[in-house]
């Protein structure tokens, strides 16, 4: 089922997205822990689900495997994640193709973190490309996609202003996007904001905002490295209090995201993507807080 379809009905009915994020796992005990948290979190209906991409080709079949999976044996709508890492145009397509035949009808079109990490320069692909617009367009005019694309709340961190990346991201939807997720962040002004950046350059298609609740104490500093997000000082002195209580620790991330999205819905967000990290309880529980039955 095409995602946008899928969002579309849901604003109709006056109902929220709530959907969510997997990786594909890295061994056989990931994968067994993988599809247990998939088993667990099906009952709750999700609107649908991603799995992300590995860039270079580091996990690409596996992530189409657990794709293919997913859509064939539950039948929720599925987001495969597309990177312009490492890969022409033409190689691309073959990917695509692959998609197409494996019965995926969602991508979320992404440039991809540059080969060596975040913060170091992009390198193009030969024949390759250097923005996710232009996987947009690809994909546009392939035709039979459901097209999302990200967007950084508080920046890219390689784009010159707040405005630029409002100004991308309407250029996005012009180009073909059904649909935006953004990357985690943790204060609800920072959405707002970059939703109303967004809707001046004529941007109106669904933001889902994207949330990862701290499971551990040291995923704080990571958060930060990772995502270029801000996390709140008062936040983080309360997970400083309780950082050798582990079950504090998730208690109090499962607390506060679902406070931070209950903000964003109350302001009209659309619904809450989920960042799971392959793992269930956190993100049922604030799937239960948040009203969503399974």
């Amino acid at each position: 089922m095409l995602i946008r379809d899928v969002l579309k009905q849901l604003k109709a009915d006056g109902q929220l997205s709530f959907s969510c994020e997997f990786f594909p796992p890295k061994s056989p005990e990931g994968e067994a822990t993988l599809w247990s948290t998939i088993e667990k979190l099906q009952p709750f209906s999700p609107s649908f689900v991603s799995v992300t991409y590995g860039a270079g080709g580091t996990t690409q079949d596996v992530s189409l495997g657990v794709t293919q999976k997913i859509v064939h044996d539950t039948g929720m709508p599925t987001l495969a994640h597309l990177t312009c890492v490492g890969a022409s145009r033409a190689e691309l397509s073959v990917i695509v193709d692959k998609f197409a035949e494996a019965g995926i009808e969602n991508i979320l079109a992404l440039r991809g973190d540059p080969t060596n990490g975040p913060g170091t320069p992009w390198v193009t692909a030969e024949g390759g490309f250097t923005y996710a617009i232009e996987l947009v367009e690809m994909l546009s005019e392939r035709g039979g996609f459901s097209i999302g694309v990200a967007v950084f709340p508080e920046g890219h961190p390689e784009s010159s202003s707040l405005d630029q990346d409002a100004r991308v991201l309407a250029d996005k939807q012009r180009a073909g996007a059904d649909f935006a997720v953004t990357n985690l962040f943790f204060s609800a002004q920072h959405y707002f904001a970059m939703v109303e950046r967004a809707a001046a350059f004529g941007c109106d298609m669904p933001i889902l905002p994207g949330l990862m609740p701290v499971t551990n104490y040291n995923q704080i500093a990571r958060f930060a490295t990772l995502s270029g997000a801000e996390f709140p000082v008062e936040l983080a002195e309360k997970f400083e209090a309780i950082k050798d209580d582990s079950e504090a620790v998730i208690n109090l991330g499962i607390e506060s995201t679902t406070e931070l999205a209950q903000e964003l819905i109350a302001g009209g967000a659309p619904g809450i993507h989920l960042y799971t990290l392959n793992r269930s309880r956190s993100t049922r529980d604030i799937f239960t807080n948040l009203g969503v039955n399974a």
